[in-house]
């Protein structure tokens, strides 16, 4: 196949245009004001072109090229990947984008703009935009203007293609297949959106606020300050409730809409009390309102192209993007159900039954646990059994959520303060005593992930001593020195400049690396406990992204959520789709034939149903 690349330079003004919070991808690009100014095609090695017309001439120009036997590159691919196809019609038979590329290479070291990037790799500089296109459509270029663009554009193009080549030697094919998933769940949206329904949801949420507000004498700004949120609860002789951040580790207002310290308040005999409870826990949360007025919008523009960003976090996980996040719709969301399957078809979706925790079981040789797993037994019961020193059919429901909590949250070395809090911000008290046990209870019973923390903890020393060493499951992982972990993929975990240094609060010794904030470095804390984490995500996501693959190659794939995969199935097919994806998404990986594998699914005519 031909490799084709490609950079398109588009109007964009003051008001209009990416970045600064004023458009989304798919917002610029729908938009009526979009125009292209010009673009630059390079096929493989060759010269590359620059032409600069109105849009049935750029087709034209376009047309020429063998797009369907061809891997279309370009960097942030998502943009002229979605212009190619949304404006002009053509699909190439791969694509490839040289940012998520750089991302799984390099996330937290180097920047992933073209420029950081060529310079990186000393390919090149990228050039200065031309100062005056601000708010110029094409015809307001003079033609030395659109030379001078013509020339910055062509370099982009040419950058990319070596950065391209570089990233590419050795970069996993799996990967690629992932790369080009990703793209496509955005630039070919096949997902429509209930616009009725969004429009009434809306009214509601509004509604309901206004319903909140009316119950009492505040306004707004109290209920979203903290500080004076807690004034209020004060004046009327309540102690505002208070919480462990699990991020900070320090003590915090529970005013979290989870914060069980808040909700009970909504209980308080004093009903005034109750009233600004619920009107802060309505109004403080604007999420479900903003999201479903960009749906609304979207809407309006045609079907939902899906925003997900490749390599999100250094684990390999996606992220979501475009102002709407995919990956944190709330569960029983009237918003799942605004997302329908187009005329004649369906959503089927599965979901990796507790991947992580499956490969926590398998990385560690915790044998017991991973023979549960095999057998298809309730873990969760079963923790909580140990826990509670109850048969499983004595475990309640809560008790079974404790012990749910436990197998998935106790596994990377957490200790009771933190868990306390974990299940607090859950909606479940247990006191210091309580939280301790099933701590204890954990560790007793699963040695060998103890064993494992204590193992990475020696990873991470031989990363800073440049040493390389095996890690859990023989074969799997290794330590390669500074460059991180490698994978069961080929792609690493990376610390960059992992070190030891002092804690200036704890005054203990800790392992920290270098992540990229923006522009700025900022030291993050690592351990054996968390790196296990780490770890057990990183493999999670390799098991998820080969089902992914093998899926798309028989439907077509809408989106991905986590550990599930959502495809559109035509109604005929339905039932036999679904036991396909079933039994296609419990085959084991080559490089984990004893790795058991689960999933659950469902279908229906919208998202909410499955």
């Amino acid at each position: 196949m031909q490799i084709i690349t490609l950079d398109f330079e588009t109007y964009y003004s003051k008001e209009y245009g990416l970045g600064a919070q004023k458009c989304t991808t798919e917002e610029y690009i729908r938009n009526a004001q979009f125009e292209v100014i010009g673009v630059s095609v390079k096929v493989d090695d060759g010269t590359t072109e620059w032409f600069s017309g109105t849009q049935e001439n750029t087709q034209h120009f376009l047309d020429k090229f063998d797009w369907g036997n061809s891997i279309g590159v370009a960097h942030n691919a998502m943009f002229d990947m979605a212009i190619l196809n949304w404006h002009f019609n053509i699909k190439p038979k791969r694509i490839v984008d040289t940012l998520s590329m750089s991302r799984a290479i390099h996330i937290g070291e180097v920047s992933g703009s073209l420029d950081a990037l060529t310079t990186h790799y000393g390919l090149g500089t990228k050039g200065k935009e031309v100062l005056d296109a601000l708010g110029k459509a094409r015809l307001d270029f003079t033609s030395e203007d659109l030379e001078a663009y013509g020339s910055y554009c062509i370099n982009d193009t040419e950058l990319t293609y070596k950065l391209f080549l570089v990233l590419a030697k050795g970069f996993p094919l799996l990967e690629l297949q992932l790369i080009d998933l990703t793209i496509r769940m955005f630039t070919e949206p096949v997902i429509e959106l209930d616009e009725n329904l969004l429009s009434n949801y809306l009214r509601e949420i509004a509604d309901g606020k206004e319903l909140l507000m009316e119950k009492i004498s505040y306004d707004r700004k109290h209920l979203m300050s903290n500080p004076k949120f807690a004034e209020l609860l004060q004046g009327l002789g309540v102690t505002p409730p208070k919480k462990i951040s699990l991020t900070t580790g320090k003590e915090t207002h529970a005013f979290a809409k989870t914060d069980e310290g808040l909700q009970l308040l909504q209980d308080h005999p004093n009903i005034e009390v109750q009233n600004i409870v619920s009107a802060r826990l309505g109004v403080k949360s604007t999420l479900e309102e903003k999201r479903t007025e960009r749906f609304i919008d979207i809407a309006m523009r045609g079907s939902l192209p899906v925003p997900l960003r490749y390599y999100a976090a250094h684990t390999g996980r996606w992220g979501g993007d475009g102002k709407i996040n995919m990956q944190n719709l709330p569960r029983g969301s009237l918003l799942k159900k605004a997302l329908l399957a187009p005329a004649g078809y369906q959503f089927v979706d599965y979901d990796l039954s507790q991947i992580e925790a499956r490969v926590l079981a398998w990385l560690s040789g915790q044998l017991d646990l991973l023979q549960a797993f095999d057998r298809g037994d309730d873990v969760y019961k079963l923790m909580a059994s140990s826990i509670y020193k109850k048969n499983t059919e004595e475990i309640t429901r809560e008790e079974r959520f404790v012990g749910k909590q436990t197998v998935l949250g106790c596994g990377y070395g957490m200790g009771s303060v933190r868990f306390q809090a974990q299940l607090q911000s859950l909606g479940v008290a247990l006191s210091d005593t309580e939280c301790q046990h099933i701590i204890e209870t954990y560790r007793i019973a699963f040695p060998m992930i103890r064993g494992f923390w204590r193992e990475s903890g020696e990873g991470l020393s031989a990363i800073i001593s440049n040493e390389q060493m095996p890690l859990g499951t023989p074969e799997v992982l290794t330590v390669m020195g500074q460059q991180g972990i490698q994978l069961p993929n080929g792609l690493f975990l990376r610390y960059p400049n992992l070190r030891n240094e002092i804690n200036p609060e704890t005054k203990r010794d800790e392992y920290v690396y270098d992540t990229l904030r923006g522009k700025s470095k900022a030291s993050t804390r690592i351990y054996g406990g968390k790196l296990v984490e780490n770890i057990c995500q990183a493999v999670a996501r390799i098991v998820i992204g080969e089902q992914l693959v093998r899926v798309s190659k028989k439907y077509k794939v809408a989106m991905t959520v986590h550990d599930a995969i959502t495809c559109i199935v035509p109604v005929a097919e339905v039932k036999s789709a679904m036991n396909y994806i079933e039994e296609t998404m419990k085959i084991k990986p080559s490089w984990a034939p004893d790795l058991p594998l689960d999933c659950e699914g469902g279908f229906g005519d919208s998202y909410g149903d499955c």
